[in-house]
């Protein structure tokens, strides 16, 4: 078991979360003694998790910073150049006299991921990318209004096509979907596309050989920035307005779904209860009123000048719903995702104000809010994560 006072950041803590994953999908639930088995699994997600979020090692500085022993590591390397995920880069450069140890990285390149987000309201869209999440190639296939059983072969087509572009063994593929995506990648529902309990990542592994992982966009999304973007925080929350209304929730580094993996649905909070119908069933939603669609037809025939105006209105509603929020979870970054001419500029800075108005000053003092607007490749890195995750443990 962990040690429960490790920081969120350190790579046994990361291992541990990804460990969970792997182990669910090799290991019959039923077994509940550790094996020699299990000790090798969690063993070897340590130490990739060290390499991959803390550079070039020795052996000997693995063993020291895992409390491993030397005989352990040295298997588990070996075990893992076998593999190719690993290589032997030689003596680090200024080594002392004597016999110098050698050093280890991960293999960028040793693996692919294939990456889909069919968040698009064209084109599903997809690349694919390296360990490290480098783009190496991308592709796209237009659906237009296509739905349901011709939708999903339109999927099979785009990851065809990146498995043929794909110049490495294939790691796995990380698909975002909208709607509500439960955690066996079966999608329970995508009302735009036609999909309803669709278990599409046990569909693209069948098809494939290769194993597949399905997750929300949003959250998917959430995941990227955590681990892509340079987040500085392990509490934060995603939040776009691109098709609808949709967040995205980390708290303590990890994803949080719901137990019917419908946390983050906000679009529908009660924003003004004597507000316009929704197509929900209530009054005064905020999906209404910040939805990029709607704010466009707010905003045709408007003079410049009430451009602003109107921005900030949507964004003042925005604020008082993550109000709240943001005080129970104390979230040190919220991140907007969205048109860039919408979210940028006077939404923005009237949702952060009204933030920092209505919570406790120390909450709103370490609270960061930023744009996204425009980061295209977010749900393909999110795609990244959680293939990185479930397959190799590093996170």
């Amino acid at each position: 078991m962990a040690d429960p006072f490790l920081p969120p950041t350190d790579p046994r803590r990361r291992a541990e979360r990804g460990l969970a994953r792997v182990s669910a999908r090799r290991r019959p639930p039923e077994r509940t003694k550790a094996s020699t088995l299990d000790s090798r699994i969690h063993n070897r997600a340590l130490v990739l998790a060290t390499l991959y979020h803390q550079g070039a090692m020795s052996r000997s500085e693995i063993a020291r910073t895992l409390g491993l022993t030397a005989p352990t590591v040295s298997a588990l390397i070996a075990e893992l150049e076998g593999d190719g995920l690993v290589v032997d880069i030689g003596p680090r450069k200024g080594s002392r006299l004597g016999k110098p140890a050698s050093v280890m990285r991960i293999d960028d390149d040793a693996a692919h991921i294939l990456t889909v987000d069919l968040s698009g309201s064209e084109y599903f869209s997809g690349a694919v990318l390296n360990l490290r999440g480098d783009v190496v190639q991308r592709a796209r296939v237009r659906y237009g209004d296509t739905l349901g059983e011709p939708a999903i072969e339109l999927v099979f087509q785009l990851v065809g096509e990146l498995m043929d572009l794909a110049p490495r063994r294939i790691l796995g593929i990380g698909v975002g979907s909208p709607g509500i995506v439960g955690d066996a990648g079966v999608i329970h529902h995508a009302a735009h596309l036609g999909w309803s309990e669709l278990p599409l990542a046990a569909q693209l592994t069948e098809r494939s050989g290769v194993p597949a992982y399905v997750g929300n966009d949003v959250n998917i999304a959430a995941l990227a920035v955590l681990h892509f973007r340079n987040a500085k925080t392990q509490n934060l929350m995603v939040i776009t307005i691109e098709h609808g209304v949709g967040a995205g929730l980390i708290v303590g580094g990890e994803l949080v779904e719901g137990e019917q993996f419908a946390a983050g649905e906000i679009g529908h909070v009660t924003v003004d209860e004597d507000g316009d119908p929704c197509i929900c069933g209530h009054r005064g939603c905020l999906e209404p009123l910040i939805d990029a669609a709607e704010l466009r037809m707010r905003l045709a025939g408007r003079d410049p000048s009430e451009r602003d105006a109107v921005l900030a209105d949507a964004g003042r509603a925005l604020g008082s719903v993550l109000a709240p929020i943001s005080s129970v979870l104390n979230l040190n970054e919220i991140a907007l995702l969205g048109p860039p001419d919408l979210v940028e500029g006077s939404f923005l800075d009237a949702a952060a104000a009204v933030i920092r108005a209505r919570t406790y000053t120390p909450i709103s003092a370490s609270l960061t809010m930023r744009s996204f607007a425009g980061d295209s490749d977010l749900i393909l890195l999110g795609g990244a994560s959680i293939v990185l995750s479930g397959e190799l443990g590093v996170w």
